[in-house]
């Protein structure tokens, strides 16, 4: 089996995928469904890609391409979920979920939410939930790979952001990634 992963090919993400013998080819470019790498894959895993799909390629992949996001969705759709999981106080973790035309709307396959405490950072807290979403790729790869996991939709609720929604909370953010999530909470409520 050849999988496609999308995304800046992190190594541990490359090793998960990789221990079933499948072959991963990883790219971080622009795609389109007339790709090679495309047309020659039979799954496709997007973790950290800034692109959008086009209709063209998630037809070559139905029920076969994959997304990680480390929000709990349907909160913090697009751009930005950790930041804003904070500054709207709502829930954290990560999600698995198929990909489809939206932004972040496809079907879930798997969730898991995560507490934070108050001494953490945007940087910290960025760690744990790439950390929980590779440990939640990590023990469900086999499954999920397999097509034997039950996907849900999503609800009607959540929310969604585009990068420059949060040009107007910037000004918070005085330490970079080393702004204190207390700094944050509730801000853009």
């Amino acid at each position: 089996m050849q999988i496609l992963y999308l995304g800046k090919g992190d190594p541990a993400v490359i090793d998960i995928l990789s221990k079933y013998g499948d072959r991963v080819v990883v790219t971080d470019q622009k795609i389109s469904g007339k790709c090679q790498e495309v047309v020659s894959s039979d799954l496709l895993v997007s973790y950290g890609y800034r692109h959008i799909f086009k209709k063209d390629i998630l037809n070559q992949f139905h029920r076969r391409a994959i997304n990680i996001h480390i929000s709990l969705l349907p909160w913090n759709r697009g751009a930005d979920p950790n930041l804003w999981s904070f500054l709207e106080n709502t829930s954290k973790g990560v999600t698995i979920h198929f990909l489809d035309p939206g932004i972040d709307t496809g079907n879930i396959l798997l969730q898991e939410e995560i507490y934070f405490s108050k001494d953490e950072t945007l940087k910290t807290s960025y760690g744990k939930l790439s950390n929980l979403a590779l440990d939640l790729l990590n023990r469900s790869w086999g499954k999920i790979r397999l097509g034997e996991i039950k996907d849900y939709e999503q609800s009607s609720r959540g929310s969604f952001h585009k990068l420059s929604d949060k040009i107007p909370y910037e000004y918070l953010l005085d330490k970079g990634w080393d702004t204190p999530i207390q700094n944050l909470v509730g801000k853009a409520l």
